[in-house]
C-alpha cells in the first residue's frame, strides 16, 4: 500500500491532467505540426524580408523580426504536459491547429482545451 506522500510525488499536481501513452502520440504529432506550419510561415516572411534588403536599417528589420518572432514560439510552445491543453487551445484559436489534429485524445482533454478557445475568444473580443 503506498502512502499519501508517495502519490504525491507521483503526481505532485493535484490539477494537473495524466496523459496515456496514446494521448502523447497524437499531442507530440500534433504539437510538431503546428510548430511546423509556424517555422515554415517564418521562413517565407524571412526569404521575403531578406530579398528586399536594400540598406543596413533593411537587415536590422530582419534581425528585430526574427528575434520577435523565436520569442513569441518559444513562449507559445510549451511541451510540458501541464500546459499542453492552454497551447493547444491558444493554437486552435489562432487557426495554427485543426480540432481533428487532437482526435484521440480524452473527452475530459478536449472539453479543457475548447473551453481555453472559447476563454480566448471571448478576451478578444472584449
Amino acid at each position: 500500500m503506498s502512502s499519501p506522500s508517495a502519490t504525491q510525488d507521483r503526481y505532485p499536481y493535484q490539477n494537473e491532467p495524466i496523459w496515456s501513452r496514446s494521448e502523447k502520440i497524437v499531442a507530440r504529432r500534433a504539437f510538431d505540426a503546428a510548430l511546423g506550419r509556424e517555422l515554415r510561415e517564418v521562413i517565407q516572411e524571412t526569404q521575403k524580408m531578406a530579398s528586399q534588403i536594400q540598406q543596413s536599417s533593411d537587415l536590422w528589420d530582419l534581425e528585430h523580426y526574427l528575434t520577435e518572432r523565436r520569442k513569441e514560439i518559444d513562449r507559445k510552445y510549451d511541451y510540458r504536459y501541464s500546459q499542453l491543453t492552454h497551447v493547444f487551445g491558444k493554437l486552435l484559436h489562432e487557426k495554427r491547429l485543426r480540432e481533428e489534429e487532437l482526435g484521440g485524445l480524452r473527452e475530459d482533454k478536449l472539453e479543457s482545451i475548447r473551453s481555453f478557445v472559447k476563454f480566448l475568444a471571448e478576451d478578444t473580443a472584449a
